[in-house]
């Protein structure tokens, strides 16, 4: 088990204890989550080029959730304040966008 000197660790890590265990795969864990929420810039500049104006597809916002929700579990897993603050609200401002998205709302190709 990591050292529980985090922000959260020493309330709930008995109750999770594989969050704070550290392995390789939580490294590439965290590069899962870093490589989706930054490939949606990639591609929406791709389609922004193809379509010659300012385009945001719905791929940006599903991979900017997942990316994110991700993110976050890595961020929890690194227990440092800054970065849980950093992602703990982004999961659910992407979350709204794809229910505005699914419900026709959006303004996206």
């Amino acid at each position: 088990m990591m050292e529980s000197s985090g922000f959260l660790a020493p309330h709930i890590g008995h109750l999770l204890p594989w969050l704070y265990t550290d392995s390789s795969w939580w490294t590439a864990f965290g590069l899962l989550g870093n490589g989706l929420f930054s490939s949606r810039f990639l591609i929406q500049w791709l389609r922004s080029e193809r379509e010659k104006q300012l385009v945001v597809p719905p791929i940006f916002w599903h991979l900017s959730f997942h990316g994110s929700l991700i993110s976050l579990v890595y961020a929890l897993h690194v227990d440092k304040l800054p970065i849980i603050l950093g992602y703990v609200f982004l999961p659910f401002l992407y979350a709204r966008n794809l229910t505005l998205l699914r419900r026709g709302g959006g303004r996206t190709r």
